[in-house]
């Protein structure tokens, strides 16, 4: 089963990728890999929360969010060279905007990563870094990063 076949049969889809916020391109190719800029978890073009996780934002939704993010990086994904072409999930680098005492960035992280799995299977294994940030950019709670390996 194809990758877009999975996400739809999770009664996911593939959000239009999100416009940069800035002056970057969503994603770029570099010989075999694609690299996603930063992610945001837009949903219609706005963000459904922002604020530190731990204090304005619960980590159950947070991991929603780095979900949210991964979509969003595999739509930019899809829009360069298609999901389809996606041979193995290198690796994901996970920001969440903390609270001072907010230590759970990994649990908030495994939202995207634990998709990954769903939709990927054995070639969604990927190394992963998941940071506690102060702030992001508009306020976001998450921010997330893809590398894959194309065909």
């Amino acid at each position: 089963m194809s990758a877009l076949s999975r996400i739809s049969a999770l009664g996911l889809r593939l959000p239009d990728v999100a416009a940069p916020v800035a002056a970057y391109v969503p994603a770029t190719r570099v010989g075999n890999q694609v690299w996603t800029s930063g992610q945001l978890p837009f949903v219609d073009g706005a963000l459904p929360a922002t604020g530190k996780v731990g204090a304005e934002v619960s980590a159950e939704d947070a991991y929603e969010y780095a979900r949210t993010c991964l979509l969003n990086a595999l739509a930019a994904v899809d829009a360069g060279v298609g999901l389809d072409a996606v041979t193995r999930v290198v690796k994901v680098v996970g920001y969440v905007a903390s609270a001072p005492d907010f230590t759970g960035q990994p649990g908030v992280i495994n939202g995207a990563s634990e998709l990954i799995g769903e939709i990927f299977g054995d070639a969604g294994a990927h190394v992963r870094s998941a940071v506690g940030v102060a702030v992001l950019p508009l306020d976001a709670p998450v921010e997330l990063e893809l590398i894959v390996e194309v065909a």
